[in-house]
């Protein structure tokens, strides 16, 4: 009798042991799956910051130097999208080692879901691409960054109604801050530099490139809460080439809507002309637009990425790092002035994304707890269980 029990005794230990070197291996795989996914999001928010400022102060140059067309300035937001495709079909080759749908295969969204997903994300981007291209022809780049800086509160609203985002104490905060730092601006004298479109006719016009960078930041923002639902509830799939799918056809629909802008508008008669006459030469010409339009695709790649893996939210607050960035940038490189009304708003620009930073942390040190405590409770069920068959 006691030699069955003694061996049922080992084998149960033996099982337990297996159990804990799985849970270890586990724990070991997690730690560097953690590590890698985080150089993936600092790579991506290098990304952003990088392009996003090269980007702007590219079409910054395109007005200062005599580009006048705001269609033009808007297509080359969009307009960089095929030079995507050969990487889409690079990830079409490997698809085989993306991560599976988990989903029944009658239940993946039909053709028709996915036309309106990307065409209604295509209209949203070609008319913020659009409104923000007014906003930077009527004010100073610097100006045009901080107000732009509003996105992260307009985000954290959106976010809060389509993804369920927790509005707490210091999001709420930098939402203020946000929002008045962007409202100081309008009071500021115009300090437009000569040589750019608007700048001379007024502060009539100054306004209007206030409420056009405003109201592009708010569509932005919405797109990318949208891009973040659509991730969630229809694609499902988290992968790269479901990022590319959306940067291509979300890109090909709002280049569409902007050429017929640009046609019916008549500014393309102005290209030919435009060209001849830009201050810095017709090559010159070409690679402002050339090089503007790939540092708006890299951008989103990097934008896009960062919400699959963390959220719009996130996406955003990196976008917000720019805010200091890019006014110095701009001092450096066009010879702007920051004025005391421009530097107090970068302040409270700062103020606003550390808050929310601070938010983020709070967050991770919940985290790490709730996973703490899981742990050590799987523990203890483990020296129970291991208690219970030696009894």
């Amino acid at each position: 009798m006691g030699e069955p029990q003694e061996k049922q005794l080992n084998i149960s230990f033996t099982d337990e042991a297996n159990k804990e070197a799985d849970y270890m291996a586990n724990n070991l795989m997690s730690w560097r799956a953690k590590y890698q996914r985080w150089i993936e999001i600092g790579s991506n928010a290098l990304l952003v910051l990088t392009c996003l400022s090269a980007a702007t102060l590219l079409g910054e140059l395109y007005y200062k130097e005599g580009g006048k067309s705001t269609w033009m300035n808007s297509l080359v937001q969009t307009g960089g999208f095929p030079v995507l495709i050969p990487i889409l079909f690079l990830k079409n080759r490997g698809a085989h080692n993306d991560i599976p749908n988990n989903n029944n295969n009658n239940n993946n969204p039909s053709v028709l879901m996915f036309l309106s997903v990307y065409v209604f994300l295509g209209l949203l981007l070609g008319g913020s691409c659009m409104l923000n291209a007014v906003g930077l022809l009527h004010l100073p780049v610097s100006t045009f960054s901080l107000i732009s800086a509003s996105q992260l509160g307009f985000n954290a609203l959106f976010s809060y109604f389509l993804n369920a985002q927790k509005i707490t104490t210091y999001i709420a905060n930098s939402i203020i801050l946000l929002t008045i730092s962007s409202i100081l601006l309008v009071f500021q004298p115009d300090d437009s530099p000569s040589g750019k479109g608007g700048s001379s006719k007024g502060q009539g016009y100054v306004l209007i490139g206030f409420v056009c960078t405003l109201f592009g930041s708010a569509g932005y923002a919405l797109l990318l809460s949208s891009t973040e639902r659509i991730f969630r509830k229809i694609m499902k799939k988290r992968t790269m080439k479901e990022v590319m799918n959306v940067v291509i056809w979300q890109s090909f629909f709002a280049t569409c809507a902007i050429l017929i802008g640009l046609f019916a508008s008549g500014e393309w008669k102005w290209v030919k002309t435009e060209m001849h006459e830009y201050k810095l030469g017709k090559v010159s010409y070409v690679m402002t637009l050339v090089w503007n339009a790939l540092s708006w695709q890299i951008y989103t790649i990097g934008l896009l990425s960062l919400i699959m893996k963390v959220s719009a939210l996130f996406a955003n607050v990196i976008t917000t790092l720019s805010v200091p960035l890019i006014p110095v940038l701009a001092v450096i490189i066009f010879h702007e002035k920051m004025s005391g009304v421009k530097a107090v708003s970068m302040i409270l620009s700062i103020w606003g994304f550390l808050s929310y930073g601070y938010q983020q942390y709070l967050d991770e040190l919940k985290l790490k707890a709730d996973l703490s405590k899981a742990k050590e409770e799987s523990e203890v069920s483990l020296v129970e269980r291991g208690l219970s068959h030696i009894a």
